[in-house]
């Protein structure tokens, strides 16, 4: 938006991205030991209000009211990675996982009609999950199609549904 928009429009969007770059320079100061973690927690208040602040008053540019209700509706989202060690601030990582199934879709994953890309994601969806622990997919599917019981087939820590 900050690229596309004119005029006042623009500054919107610009003061949010702003906004989350602070977000980002937070963490890393706090991950370097520069800030301490009630630091941490003063800061990202602060952040969060500056945010609601930001959001709040009605925006005259349509695009601009639209993420800013956007930005309301997931408000206690938006810093979860100040809040809580270990969760990125981006999605990346899902988006590389999910890359290769993409890629082979597109090229020759059997898709071409509705049950050939159930079975593909289906196929997928195992792969990645045995793929995660370490464990072989092959080795998985050999177990199961020979009659082993799925739980004694999956990982111990994996998650188990009845």
């Amino acid at each position: 938006m900050a690229a596309t928009a004119t005029r006042g429009a623009v500054c919107f969007p610009r003061r949010v991205a702003e906004l989350l770059r602070a977000g980002l320079d937070l963490r890393d100061r706090h991950t370097a030991g520069q800030i301490s973690t009630h630091g941490l927690a003063v800061a990202r208040g602060r952040l969060e209000n500056q945010l609601s602040d930001l959001i709040l008053p009605p925006k005259t540019n349509a695009a601009n009211e639209r993420l800013a209700q956007h930005l309301w509706a997931h408000r206690d989202d938006l810093f979860t990675f100040l809040r809580q060690p270990g969760p990125d601030a981006t999605h990346w990582r899902a988006e590389l996982a999910s890359r290769f199934g993409v890629i082979l879709r597109k090229v020759w994953g059997g898709s071409r009609t509705w049950a050939g890309a159930r079975a593909q994601s289906v196929l997928m969806s195992v792969w990645r999950t045995c793929w995660q622990p370490g464990r072989s997919a092959l080795d998985f599917l050999s177990q199961l199609l020979r009659g082993t019981p799925v739980a004694l087939a999956l990982p111990p820590d994996l998650p188990r549904t009845t």
